[in-house]
């Protein structure tokens, strides 16, 4: 039976459910972490550093949120600070210098909002990700594992392929913080969810996302080695795209074309 919306970033939230660093450890081989923007500091909601894949090398950057209270508090609860998202497009740009793929897993309600993350410029180190995803020379793949809000996910998904997890949800703002905008009521959080398109379905009718991951055997062996072939067959397909910048921009101008048309 399908999920109301509301349900699904329930579903999205829990604290059981896999995180970036499950899908690591799971997924690859020998993966050595990098610390650090280089400017200022180490966000630890945002890990990052260099993997095998199917014996190959890759670059894979996660957003963590942490399964415990202690994990969450450590990880800021997969809220990255803008030192984050400068760290992710330094090995973003190292990846593509050694003819590296990309592959992100996205988990976040949104880019910390505090007065010490503005101050430090974070709507400059998304808005700095966007362009520059846009024009990387190497395969970029994305996939929302949990939530994936605002520009805090977008900062990581500006990729050749985005996928989401049956059970993930996408959207511009949370449901509970569209609520206090439309209706000053957060406690309409639920009526919120249902017109924000945010589930997968929503995502893939509009263009946003190109597959749909099924949680069947979520967390299981076998959930990790399905992704890890999927991950190896689509980069083998777009390592040998010649056009991977053109194509990339105009999947994102084709988003929400055909519902704009009808």
């Amino acid at each position: 039976m399908s999920l109301i919306p509301y349900n699904r970033v329930k579903l999205a939230r829990d604290s059981e459910r896999p995180t970036g660093l499950d899908y690591i450890k799971n997924i690859f081989r020998g993966f050595m972490e990098f610390h650090g923007d280089r400017r200022f500091a180490d966000d630890h909601a945002i890990i990052g550093g260099i993997a095998r894949l199917n014996g190959h090398p890759v670059t894979v950057i996660a957003i963590e949120k942490g399964h415990t209270a202690k994990e969450r508090t450590y990880r800021n609860f997969g809220a990255a600070h803008p030192e984050g998202y400068r760290k992710a497009l330094r090995l973003m740009k190292q990846a593509e210098k050694f003819g590296r793929p990309i592959i992100c897993f996205v988990d976040t309600s949104g880019a910390y909002c505090g007065i010490g993350a503005e101050e430090r410029g974070q709507g400059q180190a998304i808005a700095e990700n966007l362009m520059e995803m846009s024009t990387l020379c190497v395969p970029v793949i994305s996939i929302l594992i949990g939530e994936g809000g605002s520009g805090g996910a977008l900062g990581l998904a500006v990729a050749d392929r985005v996928w989401m997890l049956q059970n993930a949800v996408y959207s511009v703002i949370s449901p509970e913080g569209c609520a206090s905008i439309l209706w000053k009521d957060a406690s309409k959080a639920e009526a919120a969810a249902a017109r924000l398109k945010l589930t997968a379905e929503d995502a893939k009718s509009l263009g946003v996302i190109e597959r749909i991951l099924s949680e069947d055997d979520i967390g299981k062996k076998e959930f990790y080695e399905r992704i890890r072939t999927l991950l190896a067959e689509e980069l083998s397909e777009l390592s040998n795209d010649l056009d991977l910048v053109g194509k990339r921009y105009e999947r994102f101008r084709r988003i929400g074309a055909d519902v704009v048309n009808k």
